[in-house]
């Protein structure tokens, strides 16, 4: 019995360090389109890139990769605007179909440069921490896991600090909730956009280099599934609502390791889609479907 639970426990670990690469990934995809109403498919492309940069600051610096995300984060800011405002900016409001087929255009763009610039060979970071665990109970976790975990708490509390007691979160969540009424009261929903966006790709970026840093590999290709297992999240979590994204992110990452425990990895990928049918049968707006934030 004592063994059944220490193995659960160390499930249940594994499940909350990937729910938090998800949950950052789907928070930054939500608070874009519950500001913009885009469909971008290339917001994967924005963790690829954050693994990469770390990857290079770690190279170049030798820093603890855990300090470069402050390096890392800012430059995906900036990446975040740059691809708003060349290329969502001119098709916005023009149709979803529109919007699909850029952000496809633009997961290819961003695939072969990085594939030009650092190779298309498969990376990784070693974790100065990686040998170092910590006894919780009977079960032995990586530090790294509560490092991890510690970062996306800090994270969404900066967030959620910055959308409640800041005039610019609440301009964001003003333009998020009534385009047309923010537009009345005299905010510049345009510059919401590109502020959002970008602070969408930085969160992006932060669940790469937490991905990186963790141990694990990447390549100029693997930001795909993650997008998809993202728009996935905020289906279920509710679309627009933050709240939704971090339950969402959480269910999924417990979900697929104990899907990878009893079934085995083949069914990891499935499983994320499988409570997504299942949410959508029940309750299709979502579990915090309709919420404000």
């Amino acid at each position: 019995m004592e063994g059944i639970i220490t193995i659960i426990s160390q499930v249940v670990f594994w499940g909350l360090y990937a729910g938090c690469i998800y949950i950052l990934l789907a928070t930054g995809l939500n608070l874009i389109f519950g500001v913009m109403k885009i469909v971008n498919f290339a917001h994967g492309e924005f963790l690829m890139l954050g693994t990469y940069i770390t990857f290079s600051f770690f190279v170049l610096s030798g820093f603890n990769p855990y300090v470069l995300l402050c390096a890392s984060l800012p430059i995906l800011v900036v990446v975040g605007i740059i691809t708003e405002r060349l290329c969502f900016r001119p098709i916005l409001g023009t149709g979803k179909l529109n919007e699909i087929f850029v952000s496809l255009g633009i997961i290819y763009v961003f695939q072969n440069v990085v594939a030009m610039l650092w190779t298309d060979e498969w990376k990784t970071i070693q974790s100065p921490y990686k040998d170092i665990t910590i006894s919780w109970g009977s079960v032995q976790v990586p530090l790294d896991y509560f490092i991890i975990i510690g970062i996306t708490i800090c994270i969404l509390i900066g967030l959620y600090l910055f959308l409640h007691r800041t005039s610019l979160g609440r301009a964001i969540r003003a333009t998020s909730q009534n385009r047309k009424g923010a537009m009345l009261m005299g905010i510049n929903v345009e510059q919401m956009d590109m502020l959002t966006f970008g602070i969408g790709a930085g969160l992006a970026g932060a669940a790469g280099t937490l991905w990186a840093v963790s141990g694990q590999v990447f390549n100029p290709y693997m930001g795909s599934i993650p997008a998809i297992k993202g728009f996935a999240i905020i289906i279920i979590g509710g679309l627009g609502s933050i709240a939704g994204a971090i339950v969402g992110g959480l269910i999924i990452g417990l979900a697929e390791n104990f899907t990878s425990f009893t079934l085995g990895g083949a069914w990891k990928d499935a499983v994320s889609f499988i409570i997504l049918i299942i949410v959508l049968i029940v309750k299709p707006t979502g579990l915090f479907g309709g919420k404000d934030e």
